[in-house]
């Protein structure tokens, strides 16, 4: 139980740090910024039609959780760079 609880409550805070990263990509302006708002919608649809399927496929919440957690840290990983 605490497993669950500690990975949630990682994925809200490394979430919170990518809409961050995300909105100083927004506010800039330009072709980037664009380009980051379709990346933004399209990866978002992904991940939500990815957690669908695998819970209408037996995963678990935890394993859903943790997923997330890699597209997170993945756009955490680029939009650092």
């Amino acid at each position: 139980m605490f497993s669950a609880w500690y990975s949630s409550m990682m994925l809200a805070f490394e979430a919170s740090e990518v809409v961050r990263l995300r909105m100083m990509k927004l506010a800039g302006g330009g072709g980037d910024a664009l380009d980051e708002a379709r990346l933004m919608v399209t990866e978002k649809m992904g991940a939500g039609i990815e957690a669908l399927n695998s819970l209408m496929g037996g995963g678990t919440p935890m394993a859903v959780i943790e997923r997330y957690r890699e597209h997170v840290a993945a756009n955490a990983l680029r939009l650092n760079s």
